[in-house]
Parts: C-alpha cells; sequence; structure tokens
C-alpha cells in the first residue's frame, strides 16, 4: 500500500499505480522517453478527441509541405479562427467521475530549458468511434452544436511528468487533486483524462466568449488536421524524451504553436532553436515575423525573432537597390529594415521619402495612413538627422496629424543645437530602444552642422567630422560626400578624398566643395578650409580660395594637410582628436 501522504500531483515526483517506482522529475532535462505511453510508468489515460466544426465527417488532407502553403493555409482559416479560441482545452459540466477534462490554465511561469536527448518511438492507442461515445460530455455554455468527434486516440501519461514541463498540465493536475480530497473520490476513479481538439487546426473549444490575444491561428481546414494531431502527438513525446521527431519547418512552426498553447516553453526553445538552424528566407523571416502575437512576446522566441529581423535588414540594407521588393514587404518586415543603424542611404531625408511612399501604396486612405505612421512606422524615421529643410516638410506633410509633427520637428531641432558630449549621451541612452532616434546611421553622405548668416554678407559655416575608420577605408582613391547644405538658395556638399598629389608621387587626403547641379546657374564665392590641429585642438585654416560656381563643378586642395597619406592617418596623427578628424568650410558670396 502506498503511503497515502505522498501527493500524487506534486510535480517533482510521481508513485505510479501499477508499480512502486518512483520517477524523479524535477530536472528539466531528464530523459523520460522509455516511459511514454507505457502503463508501467503512468498514472493516467489521456484520451484525445478529434472533432470536426460540423456534422459532416471530412476526410484527412496532406500537411503542407512548404512554408509558402502553411501561411498560405493558415490566412485561409484567419476569420474562422478569430472567432475561437485556439488550443483551449474544455470544461465539461457533464463529466462523470471516471473522466477528467482538461482546462486551459492561467498564465504560470515557464519551466526551465532542457537539452535535446535521444527520443524512442512510443506506439499509440487508436480507437473507433462508435457514434454514442462522449454524448454525455457537452456542456451547455459550449457552442458546438455540429460539432462531431471523428477520431479518438489514447495514450497512458504520467501527470507528473507532464506538470514538471507545462503549467497547463501542473494546473489540471493541483485541480485534480483538489477535488479528490472536497468530493471524497479515491484517486482510482480520476483515472481518464480527456483533451479535445479540432480537426482544422488543433484547437479545442473551451467558451467562446473568450477573445483569442492578438492574431489568431490561421490554418486551411481539411489540408491541416492530419499535421496537426502529428504537432500535438510530437509535442506530448517531447515533454518525455526532450526531442522531436520533426524537422522541417512547417512541421516545427506547428509544434511550436502547439507549445505555446500548452505553455511548454522548453520545446518552445527547442522550436526556435532548431528553426534557426535552418536557411533563412525572406519567406521565411517574414513568417517567423507574422506569428500570433502571443509566441512572439514569448521569451523562448526571441532569438527567432531577432534573427528575421537580422536576416531582412542585412538583406534590404540597400534600399534604393532593392526598392521595388521592399515596398511590397509586410509592415513587419518594413521595420525590421528601418530599425537597422547600417542601412546604405544617402540621408534620414531618403528613410523619410521611402516611409511615405511605402505607407501610402499600402494605405490609401489618409486617416489609416496617419494611424499607422504615428503609432508604428515614424518611430523609426530619425528626425534629427534629418536636414532642416525636410523637417520644414514634415511640418506642412499632411499624412502626419499636426500635432504628432510638430512634436518630432521640436525634438529634432533641439537635438541639433545640443553641445555634442549632450548629444552623445542622448544617443547612448538610446541603446534599449528599437527606434534609436538618437542614433547615427551609416549614411552614404555625412550629416553636417551648417550655421547661416544673412548680414553682414550672407555667408555659411559648415562643419564635418569624420571618424578615423571612415577616412581608412577612403584609401586608395576613395571618397566621401557630405549631405546638401545651402547658401544663397542654391545647395552645396563637401566631398574628402584619397587621391594621387599632383606629381603622383604618393597618396594624400584632399577636401572638396561642390555646387549641385541646377541648371546654368553660376554663383561666385569665397571659401575657405580649416581643420582641428594638436595640440591647441583649434581650427587651423589650411586653404583660402575663390570660385565662380556653375552647376556640378568641385573646386578644393587636392593634398589639404601637405603630407602623404601615410603620416595623415598615423597614429601620432596632428588631426585625429579622439579618434575624429574635425574640418570646417566657410563659405560667403561674392558681390
Amino acid at each position: 500500500m502506498k503511503d497515502s501522504n505522498l501527493d500524487l500531483f506534486d510535480p517533482r515526483t510521481a508513485v505510479m499505480d501499477s508499480s512502486d517506482y518512483t520517477i524523479e522529475v524535477a530536472r528539466g532535462d531528464a530523459d523520460f522517453g522509455f516511459a511514454f505511453n507505457d502503463s508501467n510508468f503512468s498514472d493516467r489515460i489521456l484520451r484525445i478527441e478529434i472533432i470536426s466544426e460540423s456534422a459532416e465527417t471530412r476526410t484527412d488532407g496532406e500537411g503542407c509541405t512548404s512554408l509558402a502553403d502553411w501561411d498560405r493555409n493558415r490566412k485561409r482559416r484567419r476569420e474562422d479562427i478569430k472567432r475561437e479560441n485556439a488550443f483551449t482545452a474544455v470544461d465539461m459540466a457533464a463529466a462523470g467521475p471516471e473522466e477528467q477534462i482538461l482546462n486551459q490554465p492561467d498564465n504560470i511561469p515557464d519551466d526551465g530549458d532542457t537539452e535535446n536527448q535521444e527520443e524512442e518511438a512510443a506506439a499509440m492507442i487508436e480507437e473507433p468511434q462508435s457514434g454514442d461515445e462522449g454524448a454525455n460530455d457537452v456542456d451547455s455554455n459550449w457552442s458546438m452544436e455540429c460539432s462531431t468527434v471523428v477520431k479518438v486516440k489514447t495514450l497512458h501519461i504520467s501527470s507528473p511528468i507532464l506538470a514538471a514541463k507545462s503549467p497547463f498540465f501542473y494546473k489540471v493536475n493541483l485541480n485534480v487533486h483538489m477535488e479528490l480530497f472536497s468530493n471524497g473520490m479515491r484517486e482510482s476513479e480520476q483515472r481518464h483524462v480527456t483533451l479535445r481538439i479540432n480537426a482544422s487546426g488543433l484547437k479545442s473549444e473551451v467558451s467562446k466568449k473568450q477573445e483569442v490575444d492578438g492574431a489568431p491561428l490561421k490554418i486551411k481546414e481539411n489540408d491541416r488536421r492530419f499535421s496537426e494531431e502529428t504537432a500535438l502527438m510530437d509535442l506530448l513525446n517531447f515533454m518525455y524524451s526532450n526531442t522531436l521527431t520533426a524537422a522541417t519547418a512547417p512541421a516545427l512552426l506547428d509544434v511550436l504553436m502547439a507549445a505555446d498553447k500548452f505553455e511548454v516553453a522548453s520545446c518552445m526553445r527547442y522550436c526556435s532553436r532548431s528553426l534557426r538552424n535552418l536557411p533563412m528566407t525572406p519567406e521565411s523571416a517574414l513568417l517567423y515575423l507574422d506569428l500570433p502575437s502571443s509566441v512572439l512576446m514569448a521569451e523562448a522566441v526571441q532569438p527567432l525573432t531577432d534573427a528575421a529581423k537580422q536576416f531582412l535588414a542585412v538583406r534590404y540594407k540597400d534600399i534604393t537597390k532593392y526598392q521595388d521588393e521592399v515596398l511590397n514587404l509586410p509592415l513587419a518586415g518594413v521595420e525590421a529594415i528601418l530599425s537597422s543603424d547600417d542601412l546604405q542611404v544617402a540621408s534620414e531625408d531618403a528613410v523619410y521619402d521611402f516611409v511615405l511612399k511605402w505607407s501610402r501604396i499600402q494605405y490609401p486612405k489618409v486617416e489609416e495612413r496617419r494611424e499607422i505612421l504615428a503609432t508604428r512606422l515614424a518611430q523609426y524615421i530619425r528626425f534629427p538627422y534629418m536636414t532642416c529643410r525636410k523637417l520644414r516638410k514634415v511640418m506642412a506633410c499632411n499624412d502626419f496629424d499636426h500635432d504628432f509633427a510638430q512634436k518630432v520637428v521640436v525634438e529634432a531641432l533641439f537635438f541639433k543645437a545640443e553641445a555634442p558630449h549632450r548629444q552623445r549621451s542622448l544617443a547612448a541612452d538610446e541603446n534599449p530602444n528599437p527606434n534609436r532616434r538618437f542614433v547615427e546611421r551609416a549614411y552614404k553622405y555625412r550629416p553636417v552642422k551648417v550655421v547661416e548668416f544673412e548680414l553682414p554678407r550672407q555667408q555659411c559655416v559648415v562643419y564635418l567630422d569624420l571618424k578615423r575608420e571612415e577616412c581608412t577605408n577612403l584609401f586608395p582613391s576613395g571618397r566621401v560626400y557630405s549631405q546638401a547644405f545651402h547658401l544663397g538658395g542654391q545647395g552645396f556638399f563637401l566631398s574628402a578624398h584619397c587621391n594621387m598629389d599632383q606629381q603622383s608621387s604618393f597618396h594624400c587626403f584632399g577636401l572638396f566643395l561642390g555646387m549641385q547641379e541646377k541648371g546654368s546657374v553660376t554663383f561666385a564665392v569665397d571659401y575657405e578650409f580649416a581643420a582641428r590641429s594638436k595640440p591647441t585642438e583649434e581650427y587651423i585654416s589650411k586653404y583660402k580660395g575663390n570660385y565662380t560656381f556653375t552647376g556640378g563643378k568641385a573646386v578644393g586642395y587636392r593634398n589639404l594637410f601637405a603630407i602623404p597619406w601615410t603620416s595623415f592617418m598615423a597614429e601620432d596623427s596632428l588631426y585625429f582628436i579622439n579618434g575624429i578628424l574635425h574640418l570646417r568650410a566657410e563659405l560667403t558670396i561674392r558681390h
């Protein structure tokens, strides 16, 4: 006779009816594959009823063989599943003492991670459906009048093993344990537990009053039944052996969905890790980002979604090269791309223009467009690094709510006015935030700071800072351009070069001033180039000149510092202060 003081439902210890064998299940990495569906190591019989949605019995279809099939099938079921609670077990009021129906638990902390173990095959017992079976298992609150049990599977389970891996089964065991004492029933009378799953999406019906959290599981009806049954069986086997038979992306996604709804965090981690090890494609990356919100929010799946975002960010970092393709991406994909610091764009102005173009294509109605920009996309536009001319256009843009536009523009202007050390501090504080609005991207055109004067003469002073790494990358014949700035209504830019000196004897650093092409306009300008230099770290004039510009022309000095490239880039160079080359150009309109 067993010790009556032992807790049969404590997930740390199980005492089986058929033997005195005690199993310790506290260790999450233990391999109990040998006990799966074995009556010698079980204290319950799990009865899995597969039900249809109508009186007409449907035939099994083939499971999905590709991610495209998986995604299409789930989208076809979107509207139906929105009205039903995916993966929820049923609570049957009419169930007798011989049978306990599983209930979906409240959220309980996840179980610990597990290591992969060798899997042992376990035979399943499949029972024919008589038609009368389960007739007494209908709850008056359960609105499935047209549902039919089309198949039944039974297997022997160890409730402590399942409880150790899943808060779902832990709460079921706790409820059963409490019922034993409150009703005075014996443990032998509570051996049968019934779980009902739907034939078209592995969902159980608990109460249609409950809403699905976030995006629902969307599955095509006939094609999914066999695959979903397999997913549940694979999940149950995993809870014993810590390994899966599923190896393809569609099969792993099926199990991932099941593991999420039955709260088996260790299996979610296993599926997430296995999916990351498979080759990533744009299709799979977008699908991983479009999983139901309950799955996306799970900590176990975070590495998978992070990998998907990184894949898209790297693949489409040159959004101008892939513009047509990126314009057709869904919102989640665009967000992953825009969140990257490594976008290969001319400037943040180009990011702003792209976001407007994408939103106008995807959301033709201005009300919907304003909503998606304000709540989702605008946070990825780094307004502080946009030019002042473009910020003026933001204020006048009808796609943004006026108050929202005013807020982001004022914030951008205040940032531009901050001292450099304060700007660096704000950028450093952005690390935990996904939008990183104060962090500078690797722009093709380097940002500049401009001070403009109208009197006594039209004049502007332009500051361009280049990192040592950026200068290193210029060798042997590269160049880097600044963002455009304006004087007297005309656009100008600076360009830094690595080139040969006029005698072609060595490489050197050059700085040039160019005017943006605009018809046949001519413009006479006095200009001066300067750079900070050690030991005083003050700006020292390096070159003065004057030039009458016409559209597209540039002027400058091929060897600004009058030294070879190797001396300019040396560790003891006079011109790099804390790894930064500080350049200044002063332009004055000649009258």
